[in-house]
């Protein structure tokens, strides 16, 4: 069973009395435990299809299951539990609380999951080692670098062991080594099992992935596999 399913996906906004079509039925399925890129220019439908994805927003027509449920079904409260535990977000301006050290931005989710104070130290805290910043968890955003604010972002995003990490434009506001830096930690990441979805414009970070969804006019272009052996030579 696919981790994500989509079939005949529209999404349909209205400007006065004319109608713009984000998603002009899109079908695609990403198994467990993938590397998915999402590519396109701006107004390609990216972001629209992760807002989908990551149930931030819902579909004018077509259906998306997730896990094999249907997303469309579910109440307010089963969306926010699936938004807080089984999909991480990344987002390209980090999204961290500015008064807030490294150690308790990544514990928030655990706080709306009403996880008890010890566990979720302890859950955060080896968050915070696996993307090797265990010597900042009392650091605040302001003391940290793009990449180690980056990082805060990616462990938050992994605390609740979600079944997806999606990300968007996770290297958009940071240097080329940084960014590359940012993009090894997904390839070990994904090493060892995560699923992740990136969404990016940029095909040096889209060729990392194991495959990528182009995407033009709000339709699929090109749904192909990366050779990555092929990329490193």
């Amino acid at each position: 069973m696919p981790l994500i399913e989509t079939h005949d996906l529209w999404k349909t906004y209205r400007m006065g009395a004319e109608e713009i079509h984000a998603l002009r039925g899109v079908s695609v399925s990403i198994e467990r435990g993938a590397y998915v890129a999402i590519m396109g220019p701006s107004g390609s439908g990216k972001s629209t299809l992760m807002n989908l994805i990551g149930c931030l927003d819902t579909p004018s027509s077509g259906s998306y299951l997730l896990n094999g449920t249907e997303v469309a079904t579910m109440d307010d409260n089963e969306l926010a539990r699936i938004r807080n535990e089984e999909i991480g977000f990344v987002f390209q301006t980090f999204n961290l609380l500015p008064r807030a050290t490294a150690l308790h931005n990544v514990e928030l989710p655990l706080v709306y999951a009403g996880v008890g104070t010890k566990e979720r130290s302890e859950r955060a805290r080896a968050a915070l080692e696996r993307v090797e910043l265990g010597t900042r968890m009392s650091h605040r955003p302001n003391e940290l670098s793009g990449g180690q604010r980056q990082r805060v972002a990616i462990a938050r995003a992994l605390v609740n062991n979600p079944s997806i990490l999606l990300a968007d434009e996770p290297t958009g506001n940071l240097d080329t080594k940084t960014g590359a830096e940012i993009m090894a930690l997904f390839s070990r990441l994904h090493a060892s099992g995560n699923t992740i979805v990136v969404v990016t414009h940029e095909a040096d970070i889209a060729a990392l992935a194991d495959r990528a969804v182009q995407l033009r006019d709000g339709q699929i272009e090109k749904d192909v596999p990366r050779d990555r052996a092929a990329v490193s030579r």
